[in-house]
């Protein structure tokens, strides 16, 4: 099977131009405002950028881990919809 290239018509897979650092929920710019840019392998071309986190990255990662492992330590049962 054949597929679109990524950022054409048809393509099942597309790319932002610039990602940054999942954390907290959301995605954040790295904390030192650097990136680097990620190459295909097939064709060369640019990807996309992407951060070049940090310790104080880490750290700020860390921190939101911290606050949410109460909230994540006591899941709620949930029914399975096709269940009962």
């Amino acid at each position: 099977m054949i597929y679109a290239q990524p950022g054409t018509p048809g393509a099942i897979v597309s790319f932002k131009p610039r990602y940054g650092n999942y954390i907290g929920g959301e995605f954040v710019a790295p904390i030192k405002g650097e990136y680097f840019t990620n190459t295909s392998p097939v064709t060369g071309e640019v990807i996309a950028e992407f951060p070049r986190s940090s310790a104080a990255d880490v750290d700020k990662a860390l921190d939101a881990a911290h606050a949410a492992a109460d909230a994540w330590a006591r899941p709620r049962p949930r029914t399975a919809p096709w269940c009962c």
